[in-house]
């Protein structure tokens, strides 16, 4: 489905007695905007003229907000475009709310922040509901035009490579994780993205809504630790040549380019690193686990081994050509 055309109708009028120009008279939605991806969407957003409605869980004290708001360093006329959203992606009214008035939703979810880190098999039901309630506000906002909706590569990569029919073709957006293998190995993260993914690309084709998906690598920075779920068999993904990471940056940037280009559709795999050699893996490692002195002594076959690389993200990097970046 194409977007709709935004009705100037819907917007105010400058100081000329006219529209204003580009991206500066529409307002999107960033949810859960306090996230290390949410808030920098949403400054990213401000900065290329968007008015965003920053949606964040309604566990946060005031006080966080007040910091949360203060950290994005907006001064002057940018401040004004920013309006903060209590808003629970398990609570739909809530959903209904941050949404009004709004084109675009970028959506990602974020477990409670007063739950454990680690996913659990519980954490799947959580996550479908909680797309299924934002997928079915945004076919109840009129104003909607397009969903950005961020999974993982964790919903691409996982499946029984001994039974696949074209072992050594290269994974890619048109492939889905196995949702019972992912039990079998109590792959929870992998379970949860790919599940909750589904939810919504049945509800969005069910109900018209323009959605695409950004399956993100492992989003790499100086929150990343060992403890983070996608590294559940990491080991594996690392021989199996579809270990891949991202930068904040380039994420942003897939995010911003998928929804501006009104050619982008479908799944979309986003990373710039494939981690398929000896030295990445130990630098990983030592990243991971920097209190670590020294790896242990490897024989010189050991040390430069290099693993096929068997993932491609050549649909997003065609799309992204030409884009201009807007992240500071």
């Amino acid at each position: 489905m194409a977007p709709a055309a935004a009705d100037p109708r819907n917007y105010e009028i400058n100081d000329d007695g006219e529209l204003p120009s580009s991206a500066s008279w529409r307002r999107v939605c960033v949810m859960d905007a306090s996230g290390q991806l949410g808030s920098t969407l949403v400054r990213s957003l401000i900065h290329r003229g968007y008015t965003v409605h920053a949606a964040v869980q309604n566990h946060h004290p005031h006080a966080e907000l007040q910091s949360f708001e203060e950290g994005l360093g907006l001064c002057g006329d940018k401040k004004k475009k920013l309006r903060i959203f209590r808003s629970d992606p398990l609570d739909y009214h809530s959903i209904l709310d941050a949404l009004k008035g709004c084109c675009g939703l970028f959506y990602s979810f974020e477990p409670p922040s007063d739950q454990s880190p680690a996913y659990d098999e519980f954490m799947a039901e959580e996550e479908v509901r909680a797309a299924h309630n934002v997928l079915e506000a945004c076919a109840q906002t009129d104003t909607m035009e397009k969903v950005v909706f961020t999974s993982s590569a964790t919903a691409v990569v996982w499946k029984d490579r001994q039974s696949g029919a074209t072992p050594a073709s290269d994974v890619d957006e048109r492939n889905w994780s196995d949702a019972n293998f992912c039990k079998k190995f109590k792959l929870w993260h992998g379970l949860s993205k790919t599940l909750a993914e589904k939810a919504a690309w049945a509800l969005a084709m069910d109900r018209g809504v323009n959605m695409v998906s950004v399956n993100a690598g492992l989003l790499m920075g100086p929150d990343l630790a060992i403890t983070n779920p996608y590294l559940k068999g990491a080991a594996e993904m690392y021989e199996g040549g579809v270990l891949v990471t991202v930068d904040l940056r380039f994420l942003v940037d897939a995010h911003i380019c998928v929804f501006e280009d009104a050619s982008s559709y479908g799944r979309y795999l986003c990373f710039n690193h494939v981690i398929n050699s000896n030295e990445d893996a130990l630098k990983l490692a030592k990243m991971l686990s920097p209190a670590s002195a020294s790896s242990p002594p490897q024989s010189e076959e050991e040390a430069s081994s290099v693993y096929q690389r068997r993932i491609s993200n050549k649909k997003l990097n065609k799309l992204m050509v030409n884009f201009e970046s807007g992240v500071l």
